[in-house]
């Protein structure tokens, strides 16, 4: 296959489809990573996350299928299966799934060359976020009221005490230089 794929960095939400086209018997080795990884060297991808790649059998969905399972498993709109149902439901064999997450956020130029042949590319469905009006009154933001001063604590004993001293202190001294005053 001599298609290239651009991955971007900010890539989400594309499922890529592809069929591997080697013997049941040899998929564990192609899917292995013991030193090389063949997937990836047949993907021709600089990243890959094993965690975001599905390869299995087609005939595993049976009673399903291949169209239902992307619907389904992976959000695809039935208007983009549409016009591929007929393939996908016609496809045998082993089946590789790699989703936007599978090349790990890297920016890269997948070359897929045999055993892999790609068979479609999906977007996920994306439901808009809206935010409606908040249904009671009481889930509204609040204006802070003014912050009402905080009353004054009440003086500890121990102030109380040392003030108590201060002014019989000023009274001792103010006799004193009475008393010294009158005597000289």
């Amino acid at each position: 296959m001599s298609d290239k794929i651009e991955i971007t960095e900010r890539e989400t939400g594309i499922v890529r489809v592809f069929a591997v086209d080697i013997p049941a018997d040899q998929i564990a080795a192609f899917t292995a990573r013991n030193g090389r990884w063949p997937l990836r060297e047949a993907l021709g991808a600089d990243a890959l996350d094993p965690d975001h790649i599905e390869v299995f059998d087609a005939s595993d969905l049976a009673g399903v299928g291949l169209p239902k399972y992307l619907i389904d498993g992976h959000a695809i709109p039935e208007d983009q299966i549409a016009p591929m149902r007929t393939r996908l439901d016609g496809q045998t064999g082993t089946v590789l799934v790699a989703t936007s997450r599978a090349f790990a956020n890297t920016a890269q130029t997948l070359s897929p060359r045999a055993p892999l042949r790609l068979i479609a590319s999906f977007s996920e469905a994306h439901t808009p976020i809206t935010f409606g009006a908040l249904p009671d009154a009481s889930a509204q933001p609040q204006q802070p009221e003014p912050e009402a001063p905080a009353p004054r604590k009440k003086p500890s004993d121990a102030a109380m005490s040392g003030r108590v001293a201060t002014v019989v202190l000023l009274i001792l001294a103010l006799l004193v230089t009475v008393m010294v005053w009158i005597a000289g």
